[in-house]
């Protein structure tokens, strides 16, 4: 089966011409960084591919050398600050003391998702593409939209329309309606998926860009299963918005014949390549960020055993101890020692994926459409096991039979005397009689535990559902344009856009259907 060629068609110039106008401050920065392959490496060996991969790979969770504050804006003070997996310590930044943390977006974090992904994700895709579509490479195409269907999900679930399918065409590049974006991604991975399918069909053995592949190392079958995941993780983000769409595509990823991520060896994560684990620099180098209250509040009340797997104790006093969201800090220090910092190693690889979360969306699917022959149950219980087992951790049968415990009160440990009571009373023994909502509770609450530390998909499983409940930040700087009690739903479209693209940006506002600000829905977030 050819991929469609209107997707994967279309796209000629090496230098991208959105990358020239919106992100002209880094491009030459890009083109000589040392990790990516520059046009003298053209010659051998794949390079005309397999470098712009690897670029593709390093930049969908930003990894690389002095990296460390791109990735900090761009995924823990975004999608890790509003999912409550992390909360801000740190007194002031190079924008102030009030940011998003706060819901005042500063025009420089605004800018950095955007203009990274689309200089190290999209503008990497079009050279790839180009070159694999010219050697009739249809697999290596296909590893390419993959992973630009990845990195770019993350985009439009930050921002909502992006440019999307005019990329690389003009100077100036239009946007596309949020739904339109979506629907090219199942088209994008329907096709990426049946590429590679017969290719493993009929050559199992073989893998595809080994050298350059730092997840899987060319293992076709991974491959498929991710893509496979991935487009079931996609079809329930839209279930509100489309529920006829979301449910077509949920039933391909059910139906096919290699299945999903699952068991820990599948794991997905960036490895085999030199970097400081960017969390590790964060919290434990820089002590910018601590755990967040809304994760310890599940965690202890639970008596999760992942809980120090996932942070270390206090260094005054030990225990597990988060930071209420949003305050206003006024003194670093009085953190530091009393709150808990991420527990991982400075060379840690990057999750990209959990196998467990594979099992939580057929939960979903079983208990939204009765999809499978598994039941909601088992498949609930089973991404818990999957997820311990990942973890390294026992006592899994012994949670998830617990019908008792319920998530903690938040206790200030910092002396800041910012304590909360519990927004949830949501238990983990899987409960048959309970309503829908309830059980769609307990699903998205135990995906949260088990998909962490990836804030921004967390984030966007909390405006999707609602789930888990978070708590509400303490201290609101957007005068007005956020709401505290529903919480922000996105960011505003970059200032680099408005000054460089601006009728076009002005466009993506109409498709947003709403003002430029952090308190307008995006189309999928519709319940």
């Amino acid at each position: 089966m050819k991929l469609n060629k209107k997707i994967t068609c279309g796209v000629a110039t090496l230098a991208a011409a959105f990358a020239l106008s919106s992100c002209t401050g880094e491009f030459e920065k890009w083109n000589s960084d040392r990790n990516s392959a520059s046009e003298e490496d053209m010659s051998c060996d794949n390079w005309s591919t397999g470098g712009f991969f690897a670029q593709m790979e390093h930049n969908v969770f930003i990894v690389g050398q002095d990296k460390g504050g791109a990735f900090q804006i761009t995924d823990m003070l975004t999608g890790g600050l509003f999912s409550g997996y992390f909360s801000n310590i740190k007194e002031s930044y190079d924008v102030g003391s009030l940011h998003n943390a706060h819901y005042l977006l500063p025009d420089k974090w605004v800018n950095q998702p955007f203009n990274d992904t689309y200089q190290n994700v999209m503008q990497p895709w079009s050279t790839l593409n180009k070159n694999s579509e010219a050697a009739g490479t249809q697999a290596v195409t296909a590893l390419g939209n993959i992973v630009k269907v990845f990195g770019m999900a993350r985009i439009t679930d930050m921002y909502g329309p992006i440019p999307y399918s005019k990329f690389g065409t003009a100077l100036k590049v239009a946007y596309d309606s949020q739904e339109d974006i979506y629907r090219q991604f199942f088209n994008e991975l329907d096709d990426a998926i049946d590429v590679l399918t017969e290719y493993y069909a009929a050559n199992s053995s073989s893998k595809v860009l080994a050298k350059f592949d730092f997840v899987f190392g060319g293992n076709t079958a991974s491959w498929i299963k991710f893509a496979n995941t991935l487009r079931l993780r996609l079809a329930l983000r839209v279930c509100y918005a489309d529920e006829a769409l979301a449910r077509a595509e949920a039933e391909k990823s059910i139906s096919h014949s290699l299945g999903f991520l699952e068991t820990k060896a599948e794991h997905c994560n960036d490895s085999k390549y030199s970097y400081l684990n960017p969390f590790w620099e964060i919290t434990n180098s820089w002590n910018d960020m601590r755990m967040g209250a809304c994760i310890e509040s599940y965690l202890n009340g639970y008596s999760d055993p992942r809980a120090t797997v996932y942070f270390s104790e206090a260094k005054n006093g030990g225990g597990i101890h988060g930071v209420y969201p949003g305050l206003k800090i006024n003194n670093q220090s009085s953190y530091t020692n009393n709150t808990s910092a991420m527990n991982v190693e400075s060379g840690s690889a990057m999750q990209w994926m959990s196998g467990a979360e594979s099992f939580f969306l057929r939960a979903e699917a079983k208990l939204r459409w009765n999809l499978g022959a598994t039941s909601a149950k088992d498949l609930y219980e089973q991404g818990i096991r999957t997820s311990f087992a990942e973890r390294g951790v026992s006592g899994a049968d012994a949670y998830i039979a617990n019908s008792e415990s319920k998530p903690a009160d938040f206790k200030d440990n910092s002396g800041g005397r910012r304590d909360a009571s519990a927004v949830s009373t949501i238990t983990i023994a899987w409960d048959d009689n309970a309503n829908f909502e309830q059980k769609l509770e307990r699903i998205i609450t135990q995906k949260y535990l088990a998909i962490f530390p990836d804030g921004q998909e967390a984030w966007s499983e909390f405006r999707r559902t609602g789930y888990p409940k978070l708590f509400p930040i303490n201290y609101n700087a957007s005068s007005g344009a956020v709401s505290t009690d529903t919480q922000i739903r996105r960011l505003r479209f970059p200032t680099d856009e408005y000054s460089q693209n601006a009728a076009n940006v002005q466009t993506a506002v109409t498709l947003l259907g709403g003002q430029d600000n952090g308190n307008t829905k995006l189309w999928w977030d519709k319940k």
